[in-house]
């Protein structure tokens, strides 16, 4: 491809959201039937981020604007004064805002990057609602969530999940194609945006666009590449088509990092504690996550419980703010035994905790770990030597074997495994010495690899070889749908031909079943 035509500079990628402006009417009001998620505003509106919810309970959620009338400002303040403006919000039970069951007004502050985060309670079990904001003279586009059911309650859930979305090496088609699914809860499992300058890290073949800015250091930094996320239409259309339940990996604020270790332990950077706490700062502005995950320093407590009903419990993890050091210097495939350690941690102490007693208390019927990076033991290395990611569970075998053992003696019915990261799908069995004791679905990339390939390559045959756990694998972009059930959960892989361009179908490519009670996977 010419990348001088398939880049685009920062006028061009502004102008570019004004298709979005097709969904307004002409008294200014979004137009229902072409939402959610029409798509970004016209330049100069305030609502050129979109809009998004998350974090459903049974009577409520949290409604996300925030303002930015010049997104791509390298101030990261998105062209808005430095002041606090009010926001007015409303919630209707129609997508024509006919039966407006709520109002009220935000502010929207200079120091939280004028983003909008409104906690909703109150109101109705397990149904749609609609919402949308006003502030500066614009109206939103409107948005579509959706409560929890109530504690007791079974019946069904359609949720997707999806992860690992590069700017620079595709189009967010996916994202644009999840949206069109209407789920009712979609996961986010990390690497939302990327920290790295414009080309430092590229595919083969070129990147397909470019960041703006810098490799994000600072508040501002992250703030305007956050934005720039945003401001992509599939992205807004994602957002606005259900509520979202966000986790992060690395990329959010820096590639590998673990704790307060920068990527490269033997080059620390003096500053890096500081660009935690603007990372988490920006992170928090640009999410629709709740007061308690307002970040305290350099400190976000990220990990917290999704409940859907008896149904499924959703046990969201942070596997990089407490995790120790990746060891054999962090190569893979890593041989260094001290890998073994039962001491090393990638959960730590607090948070492991929290998960098993979770466990124990528990009465759902599917309890779900939503998380980074691949639980299940892989071998990457042929024949009889064995080599493992450090970055991954392998690195941390202790912390892995204290799961499967919570799982064990808290007799969990059915635990499910959902993990992002790696930029491929697979499907896994997860083994206590020879019983299979849960499952993992890993989805791929939104866009991060590149295109991908529909082949197996030998190397990725040679995987599958090795470890017979592995009951799928394909280096395809796209993302996981799942319907959960009291009887199973239906998990289906899709993936797009190309990302290289936008406007690619997607395809059902495999789908597997977990039936209650019996670990393992199924595939139809």
């Amino acid at each position: 491809m010419d990348k001088s035509v398939s880049k685009f500079s920062r006028r061009e990628v502004l102008l570019a959201g004004a298709a979005g402006a097709a969904a307004l009417t002409v008294a200014g009001a979004p137009s229902a039937m072409s939402l959610p998620g029409a798509g970004a505003a016209r330049r100069g509106e305030v609502f050129s981020l979109g809009v998004a919810s998350g974090d459903p309970l049974p009577d409520g959620f949290v409604l996300w604007t925030r303002l930015a009338a010049d997104p791509l400002a390298e101030d990261g303040m998105g062209g808005m004064p430095a002041k606090t403006i009010p926001v007015q919000w409303e919630v209707a039970e129609d997508e024509n805002f006919t039966r407006v069951v709520r109002r009220g007004e935000a502010p929207a502050a200079p120091e939280m990057g004028h983003s909008v985060h409104v906690e909703l309670e109150g109101l109705r079990p397990g149904r749609d609602y609609f919402y949308r904001f006003r502030a500066e003279g614009s109206v939103s586009p409107a948005g579509r969530t959706r409560t929890a059911p109530l504690p007791g309650t079974m019946g069904e859930l359609s949720m997707a999940f999806a992860s690992c979305a590069q700017f620079e090496h595709g189009y967010f088609t996916a994202y644009r194609h999840l949206g069109d699914e209407r789920p009712d809860l979609i996961l986010h499992l990390g690497d939302y945006q990327y920290e790295y300058k414009a080309g430092e890290y590229e595919i083969p073949g070129g990147n397909i666009r470019d960041h703006a800015g810098p490799e994000t250091e600072t508040l501002a930094n992250y703030r305007q590449r956050h934005a720039q996320y945003k401001f992509d239409a599939d992205l807004q259309h994602a957002h606005a088509a259900a509520p979202w339940v966000v986790v992060w990996d690395d990329h959010e604020l820096d590639n590998n990092w673990a704790d307060e270790v920068y990527e490269h332990p033997d080059e620390p950077q003096p500053n890096f504690l500081e660009r935690r706490k603007a990372a988490f700062q920006a992170y928090y502005e640009n999410m629709p996550l709740r007061r308690a995950q307002v970040p305290q320093g350099i400190d976000l407590r990220l990990f917290r419980r999704i409940e859907w009903g008896s149904l499924a419990t959703f046990h969201m993890l942070d596997t990089r703010q407490y995790r120790d050091d990746q060891v054999g210097n962090d190569e893979s495939p890593t041989q260094d035994p001290a890998r073994l350690d039962p001491k090393r941690s990638l959960t730590g102490a607090e948070q492991e905790r929290w998960l098993l007693q979770g466990l124990r208390s528990s009465r759902a019927r599917w309890d779900v770990l939503g998380q980074q990076v691949m639980f299940a033991e892989i071998d990457y290395l042929n024949g009889e030597d064995e080599g493992y990611n450090p970055d991954a569970w392998d690195g941390y075998v202790g912390s892995r074997q204290r799961v499967i053992e919570g799982w064990k003696q808290a007799g969990t019915r059915n635990p499910v495994v959902l993990t992002g990261d790696v930029h491929t799908h697979w499907a896994n069995e997860i083994h206590d010495g020879e019983d299979v004791v849960a499952t993992e679905f890993t989805a791929t990339s939104i866009t991060s690899g590149g295109d991908g390939s529909a082949e197996l390559t030998d190397k990725e045959k040679a995987y599958l070889a090795e470890n017979p756990h592995v009951r799928f694998f394909r280096n395809q972009r796209g993302y996981i749908s799942t319907k959960i059930t009291e009887a199973e959960m239906t998990a289906t892989y899709k993936v797009l031909p190309y990302v290289s361009k936008p406007g690619a179908p997607v395809q059902d490519l495999a789908t597997f079943t977990i039936e209650d009670g019996t670990p393992g996977i199924n595939q139809r």
